[in-house]
């Protein structure tokens, strides 16, 4: 299994206690530090291990992971959605998350993760919008 996807199932258990007991500030605020310090352990980690985006730094998974889940509604249907939307939007990388990637250091590692949350969040929203407007 890719480290990607290791990495976010991971980080999903505290991604979704943060998500279901933190207020939406709190959310956002809980994503912003993971970010800040994947920033800086993914950019410490690159420097050390002498590669672009080191496999075992996962993260950056974690911070996007937390993106996808903030101020969505609180159900396991949507957990599941965000952790699929996510990895499909980390892989697909749609722009500007590809450019976002070429940033230097930890930059790099974290923010198209970020990016890659954000796009996450905005199609979970819709599907979770179109299915009860259809049910």
């Amino acid at each position: 299994m890719a480290p990607g996807t290791v990495g976010t199932l991971a980080a999903l258990p505290a991604a979704v206690l943060a998500w279901r007991f933190l207020p939406l500030w709190g959310q956002a605020a809980a994503a912003a530090l993971v970010a800040g310090v994947g920033i800086w352990a993914a950019g410490v980690a690159a420097q050390a291990l002498g590669v672009k985006d080191p496999g075992p730094v996962v993260i950056d998974e974690a911070a996007g992971l937390m993106v996808a889940l903030i101020g969505v509604p609180f159900s396991w249907t949507a957990a599941c959605g965000a952790f699929l939307l996510f990895r499909i939007m980390d892989v697909l990388k749609p722009p500007p998350a590809d450019r976002l990637e070429r940033l230097p250091g930890g930059w790099g590692i974290v923010l198209d993760d970020l990016a890659a949350g954000l796009y996450a969040n905005l199609a979970l929203r819709l599907l979770l919008y179109l299915r009860q407007a259809v049910a």
